[in-house]
């Protein structure tokens, strides 16, 4: 990310993935990939509270799956609850699948046949929290889910995004409405990453 991003960006939580195939391909040395928050901002095009949420419900169910070593990209098995289509989901599955590798039927199909990483990803599964994660190698699986409702919206925030979203606002309104709103997003990273009433874990 350019160097004109709020700081905070760079204070999130990492998260480390050894990846067999980058490994096999050497693509990095020993196939450990960190992403950090700007890897999920480079995808999504944005930083808001549905991406920062997702990046932390990733890295929660890795933390959960793996307690003892790095979690294997390109090994697990993403399932969310809701149809691709219906709200951020969409958003939210592309930003768990670029850490964990999990694809759909246009995911990679593999090399005689490892590496296989198609038809990891699915929706509409039948399960009670918003997504689920799953080992393949054990078939271990934990459910996910964020509670937003304690990082509310900053109230400069709330209070222009109308004005805003009508194209009333002033350059400096629109700027203000953009602190603000990096606000919530950068409270939910610093200071809830590890927060289990925010970012809640379950065995499935």
């Amino acid at each position: 990310m350019p160097n004109n991003t709020p700081e905070f960006f760079s204070q999130a939580p990492t998260i480390t993935v050894h990846d067999e195939l980058a490994d096999f391909l050497g693509s990095c040395q020993d196939g450990l990939i960190t992403y950090n928050y700007s890897d999920a901002v480079k995808l999504a095009g944005h930083s808001c509270p549905t991406v920062a949420a997702t990046y932390l419900i990733t890295r929660a169910a890795l933390l959960a799956l793996y307690p003892d070593s790095i979690a294997e990209r390109g090994k697990l098995k993403v399932e969310w609850r809701d149809s691709q289509k219906s709200g951020v989901t969409g958003v939210k599955s592309q930003v768990a699948s670029l850490i964990t590798g999990a694809a759909g039927d246009n995911g990679f199909s593999g090399l005689s046949p490892r590496f296989v990483r198609r038809n990891l990803l699915s929706f509409d599964a039948p399960i009670e929290n918003e997504v689920r994660f799953t080992r393949m190698d054990n078939q271990q699986s934990v459910e996910v889910s964020a509670n937003l409702e304690s990082v509310p919206m900053h109230p400069v925030a709330r209070a222009l995004m109308p004005k805003c979203l009508a194209g009333q606002a002033s350059h400096e309104e629109l700027k203000a409405f953009g602190q603000a709103w990096q606000t919530r997003v950068r409270t939910l990273l610093l200071e809830h990453a590890d927060d289990a009433q925010v970012i809640r874990v379950v065995d499935a």
